[in-house]
């Protein structure tokens, strides 16, 4: 009569060729490690990426270097507004002590340029929107002041045909930016493994 195994002994039998991959493992941590790094960066630029990577042993610095690369890369971003720039000039020189290739802060510096040119397009588009829209709006504004029977001033986003007219317009000059990231960041990876 054939012996009935345990479920334990069935188990024990179908993982019994399952290795923990102790070294993946480790590389996993490291590059973890890294990410918090790179986050502890974008919190405060002065942290030395370097430092960080020189007291790392030599067989983890490539987990580690892949953890920074992964938070900085992804940050690179069309800015919201001028405080922004700071950021993206952290960022380039965190991304700089990762990537070992000297064209690469020249490129990075052409977009800073260049996103620093699109934040003076977007205060020029916001003057030129709002005078464009300006007639219209006085118009309801006279409309709504007739039907109350008493001064009525509208602000520009609260109407919603100016509001969409805006977003419209500033989603269009922003498009055109993001374009110029998105190029930055596969150029980044490109060089970041090669």
């Amino acid at each position: 009569m054939p012996r009935i195994k345990s479920a334990l002994e069935i188990v024990l039998e179908r993982t019994e060729s399952v290795q923990s991959d102790k070294a993946g493992i480790g590389q996993f941590e490291v590059k973890q490690r890294g990410k918090k790094i790179a986050n502890e960066f974008l919190s405060d630029p002065h942290i030395s990426l370097e430092a960080a990577i020189e007291k790392t042993p030599q067989e983890e610095q490539a987990s580690l270097k892949q953890g920074i690369f992964d938070v900085l890369v992804s940050q690179i971003t069309v800015p919201a507004s001028r405080d922004s720039m700071e950021r993206l000039e952290a960022i380039g020189d965190g991304l700089q002590a990762v990537i070992a290739d000297a064209g690469f802060k020249t490129l990075y510096r052409q977009l800073t340029q260049a996103l620093s040119r699109y934040l003076d397009e977007v205060d020029h588009y916001d003057e030129a929107i709002k005078r464009q829209y300006e007639p219209k709006l006085r118009q309801k504004e006279e409309e709504l002041s007739r039907r109350l029977g008493q001064k009525v001033r509208l602000d520009p986003f609260q109407d919603a045909e100016f509001a969409n007219f805006y977003k419209q317009n500033m989603n269009a000059l922003k498009a055109n930016y993001e374009t110029a990231v998105t190029q930055v960041r596969e150029q980044a990876r490109a060089l970041f493994y090669t």
